[in-house]
């Protein structure tokens, strides 16, 4: 991305539409009352969110810079540690703690608040993408050390995600912003707001989550082969059709044809 495109994107806020909301931002309760009209929000978050917005407005042009030279991890670090306590409000010897040690080996940041350790940051080189083999090195972090958080970021892309004890344990992405892409100021505002230490204090990120949780794929596709949706489904047929279609069959042409197989895995 050139200089140009950077400044294009951080320009006025008055930007194009997000491509895939809340993967980074859309459906923030907040922002939709806010929109509708109702009470102002309250100073705290309100400072909060000109401070995410300020910070992404001052980091976009040397991000730039950083993936247009390979910048190593090193130098990708120096740039998150900046935005985490300039964007998002953390202090750097009070909140952060960097190379922490889990079982010989180190995760790059562990964020503290009130002396409680919440998540986990794993840290990619700018120009590197990042993927499940990262997500599954942050995971055995969080595992064994019992925090629910682990956030994965290049410096560009921010991804965050959700662990749910058990066996297996689950995993669910609440959130992911990549603070230089078409999407608007206000759009990356709204979802890098929850990674605020203000908002983190507050658990909100715990809403989203949830409501991502209870409408992602696998999670809607469980509910149409739910016995009352598919006894929907076979009236439906018999309605539209005259054909009295049985339970069972109706159960696998869903599970198998409709829906794919991945999502249901």
């Amino acid at each position: 991305m050139t200089e140009q495109a950077a400044q294009a994107i951080v320009g006025d806020g008055q930007a194009i539409s997000s491509p895939e909301a809340p993967k980074g931002s859309g459906g923030s309760p907040v922002k939709n009352k806010r929109e509708a009209g109702t009470k102002a929000l309250p100073k705290w978050e309100a400072d909060a969110r000109d401070r995410v917005r300020t910070a992404v407005r001052r980091y976009s042009k040397p991000l730039v810079d950083l993936v247009a030279r390979d910048a190593n991890e090193g130098d990708t670090r120096l740039l998150i540690t900046d935005f985490l306590c300039e964007g998002l409000g953390y202090d750097k010897y009070e909140d952060l703690t960097t190379e922490y040690q889990v079982k010989g080996e180190f995760a790059d940041y562990g964020i503290r608040i009130d002396k409680q350790l919440v998540a986990f940051i794993e840290v990619k080189r700018c120009s590197q993408k990042l993927n499940a083999k990262h997500l599954r090195q942050v995971q055995m972090y969080a595992v064994n050390e019992g925090v629910e958080w682990m956030i994965l970021s290049n410096g560009q892309v921010w991804q965050v995600y959700h662990m749910t004890a058990g066996l297996p344990v689950i995993i669910d992405m609440a959130l992911e912003v990549d603070l230089l892409s078409d999407a608007s100021l206000a759009a990356k505002t709204d979802a890098l707001f929850y990674l605020t230490k203000e908002a983190f204090k507050r658990r909100l990120i715990d809403d989203l989550w949830r409501a991502r949780a209870a409408t992602s794929p696998k999670s809607l596709a469980q509910v149409l082969l739910s016995d009352v949706v598919v006894e929907a489904v076979r009236k439906e047929v018999r309605r539209q059709t005259s054909y009295n279609a049985d339970v069972t069959e109706i159960h696998r042409i869903l599970r198998e044809e409709v829906l794919r197989s991945e999502i249901l895995s």
